[in-house]
């Protein structure tokens, strides 16, 4: 892309590294919806090779820690963090979300970017996201979940088969939330955004082909089978992108 790795900046990766439908546009959605400051601690919950982190710190100047389960995912996260200089702000821990060993009570805020689609314990997750949160502090979420009984078309970018995927709905999301000692306090689904953008982002890619830096880094030669399967089901109102703000209780 004729860009120097030595001289990076976050945007500059956000074509590969805002692993997720709406890509940087949702993640600037999300922070807009979060009350941040300078200095807040933030739990990023399956941080894959750390697009958002390093968003969250370089435009808001907050102190970010990513988990994640894949070590590959950790390394490069850690990787290009270092490129961007901003491994003074973000750290990256490859630990389970459903037990983090994280001191309780350490974060300000908390957010899980389609991530809930690969865990089957949503109930243990969101319990480890309460317990490590500060009482009153915000957890953000953005899923994609279940809006229709049609069965699911796959691949798709969180999963190849339905053994890896566990898509619910909101009623389960709310049901759980509650439970683990969070207040919902809105929800914002946005079908109609993620639907926009998807359909951009096929047709300059059809017409410019792939950048270099582009999601099929990730998710490989399937790469465009499964963002025309999601498309087609947001179309359909089998799935729904959906953003969910929890209060911690």
């Amino acid at each position: 892309m004729g860009l120097d790795p030595d001289r990076l900046n976050a945007i500059d990766l956000a074509t590969v590294d805002e692993f997720h439908v709406g890509g940087l546009d949702a993640t600037r959605e999300l922070a807009a919806q979060m009350e941040l400051a300078t200095g807040l601690r933030i739990l990023d919950v399956g941080s894959g090779i750390g697009g958002p982190a390093r968003y969250f710190a370089a435009e808001h100047q907050c102190k970010v820690t990513g988990v994640d389960l894949t070590e590959e995912f950790v390394q490069v996260a850690q990787s290009l963090t270092r490129r961007t200089k901003l491994d003074h702000l973000v750290e990256f821990v490859q630990t389970s979300a459903l037990d983090t060993k994280l001191p309780a009570e350490t974060f300000d805020r908390a957010y899980m970017i389609h991530v809930g689609m690969n865990i089957a314990d949503k109930a243990g997750v969101f319990c480890e996201v309460r317990r490590v949160l500060k009482p009153g502090g915000k957890f953000a979420i953005f899923d994609i979940l279940r809006a229709g009984e049609i069965p699911i078309t796959y691949p798709v970018p969180w999963a190849s088969s339905e053994e890896t995927s566990f898509v619910v709905s909101k009623g389960s999301y709310h049901n759980q939330l509650e439970k683990a000692g969070f207040h919902v306090e809105r929800e914002r689904v946005r079908t109609a955004f993620a639907i926009e953008f998807t359909e951009r982002a096929i047709a300059r890619a059809a017409q410019d082909g792939q950048p270099a830096l582009a999601l099929h880094l990730l998710m490989g030669n399937l790469a465009p089978v499964m963002i025309k399967n999601v498309l087609a089901m947001m179309k359909q109102g089998v799935l729904e992108p959906v953003e969910l703000y929890a209060r911690a209780v």
